[in-house]
């Protein structure tokens, strides 16, 4: 869809708007054209010619994109945000390439770090330079033009760095949704994989992948953090597992954590590299965990990672070692026929793994910040999920309605309790209210279980 001949023939159909009301309608029309695979000139065709003014018009065209919402006589409160893509900026997921970075620099601090010298010796055809401080480097005049364009090259710098301050961090939570009373820890920035909906697409100020060499910093931040039992895990601002075979930071992370058996250390991945888990004895509160879908969506949205069956494989094999494992149903995806395709995931999952083994499993719906969006339209122009009826909720983010997650929790919910009743399942991103609706006891407890 030529999105400049878009904004000009919805100008030239409505010669009275102004630029503000002609860019909501340029939205409107065009995920109307995206989902329903409509030209724009059939979808502005579509209005009926006695509809002149803007908020007749909007309306039509708001009854046409949320028709589930109308239905249920639940009012669109959109303001519309503006439409710019590139097709520059695309991402290539037609072929997964060879993980091998054109440059890596080192802070000078950590130049003869161990993970220094591995990176040196994995890529010995990349180019090496010494720099003082990668945050100096980000703001200078290297710094990355902050473009999805950008983003797509990440894998082409690594970085290695003396982490200062941010070894861990409390799981920044959204105001006014339940905490997960998660701790989250710095073992890396960036991700090789290549999936649709990722939130770290929101950072494209981070010119590449960024590793820390100073694992024992971690260490020793941990002995101070807390005298209580904590929950604390790596898979926030990387996939926990995707590049331990670089760094090697898995079995340290587990001989150190073997130490404190009241606190939880959890792995979160898509992948199933788990050589570095298994070349260690396992031990009860480590935690090995896997993001799951339908292997329709994994397919189509989660590209280059591990199929769901390869998942599963892993999981198995880290319970065979002694870990316990986890699942992460983050995000689930609303459209037609996804309850037998998550039911299918569900029995998958108990079919292949111990229940005793599973220390929790959450869920969470499809949620993003309208920067993200704007990454994911840019970024893979043949997504269908931005499809679905997406709203802006109170928190700002873009959800599903509350009805539709509220169908979601519970429909998955059944599904697992089926299964085994005793699992602790909790809800990513969600009031206390709609945990309890649902059922779910507000009890962090489960935590040291």
């Amino acid at each position: 869809m030529d999105i400049q001949q878009l904004r000009s023939s919805v100008a030239e159909k409505f010669p009275l708007f102004g630029p503000n009301k002609v860019q909501e309608l340029v939205r409107l029309v065009f995920e109307i054209g995206r989902r329903d695979q409509l030209g724009f000139c059939d979808v502005l065709g579509s209005i009926p010619k006695d509809r002149v003014a803007f908020s007749s018009v909007k309306s039509f065209l708001e009854r046409l994109r949320y028709p589930e919402a109308f239905a249920r006589g639940i009012p669109v409160r959109e303001s519309f945000a503006g439409l710019d893509i590139d097709p520059d900026a695309a991402c290539d997921v037609s072929i997964q390439r060879e993980i091998y970075p054109k440059e890596i620099l080192i802070e000078k601090a950590v130049e003869g770090a161990a993970l220094a010298q591995r990176m040196r010796q994995s890529f010995p055809k990349s180019r090496v330079e010494v720099i003082d401080r990668y945050k100096d480097l980000i703001t200078g005049p290297r710094s990355s033009s902050a473009s999805a364009i950008d983003f797509n090259r990440r894998c082409d710098q690594f970085f290695i760095v003396k982490e200062v301050y941010d070894h861990f961090k409390p799981c920044p939570c959204t105001p006014g949704v339940v905490s997960c009373g998660y701790h989250n820890a710095n073992l890396g920035f960036g991700c090789p994989f290549e999936c649709s909906y990722c939130f770290l697409q929101n950072y494209t100020n981070a010119p590449g992948i960024v590793f820390p060499a100073n694992i024992e910093d971690l260490f020793s931040s941990f002995r101070s953090l807390t005298r209580r039992p904590v929950r604390v895990g790596s898979g926030e601002t990387t996939d926990s597992l995707a590049f331990d075979h670089l760094t090697g930071f898995a079995p340290q992370v587990v001989e150190f954590f073997r130490s404190f058996p009241e606190s939880r250390f959890e792995f979160k991945t898509k992948s199933d590299n788990i050589k570095g888990l298994l070349s260690v004895r396992g031990a009860a509160n480590i935690v090995a965990a896997w993001s799951v879908n339908p292997q329709k969506i994994i397919d189509r949205e989660e590209f280059f990672t591990a199929s769901l069956a390869r998942r599963l494989k892993a999981a198995r094999a880290c319970v065979e070692e002694g870990y316990r494992t986890a699942f992460h149903f983050d995000p689930v995806f609303y459209y037609t026929g996804w309850e037998l395709d998550y039911a299918d995931v569900v029995k998958s999952i108990f079919s292949v793994v111990p229940k005793e083994s599973i220390a929790w499993i959450s869920l969470g719906t499809l949620r993003m910040t309208v920067r993200q969006k704007k990454m994911i339209e840019n970024r893979f122009p043949q997504n269908t999920i931005l499809s679905a009826e997406l709203i802006t909720a109170q928190d700002g983010k873009v959800r599903y309605h509350d009805f539709v997650r509220e169908n979601v929790y519970s429909v998955l919910l059944s599904l697992i309790r089926e299964q085994a009743a005793g699992v602790p399942v909790y809800l990513c991103m969600e009031t206390a209210d709609l945990w309890r609706r649902l059922g779910i006891k507000l009890d962090p407890q489960w935590i040291s279980r």
